[in-house]
């Protein structure tokens, strides 16, 4: 039963990072087409606001599954 432990403890924390690179990864592609499609702004800016809401949703889903 001791050895089972472990392994629940790995999928508990490999569960917690994958939802937190999904978070960031939807946040990223809803704010890049949300700019480069709807605002029409160049493919530089899209992808500069992409990468600023991925970490910020990345720091938010940390924060969150911490708790």
């Amino acid at each position: 039963m001791r050895d089972l432990s472990p392994s629940v403890q790995g999928s508990g924390a490999m569960k917690k990072w994958g939802f937190i690179a999904m978070h960031a990864a939807v946040a990223a592609t809803f704010i890049f087409l949300l700019q480069r499609f709807s605002l029409n702004a160049s493919l530089e800016t899209s992808l500069l606001w992409a990468l600023t809401f991925a970490v910020c949703a990345a720091g938010l889903a940390y924060k969150q599954s911490n708790r």
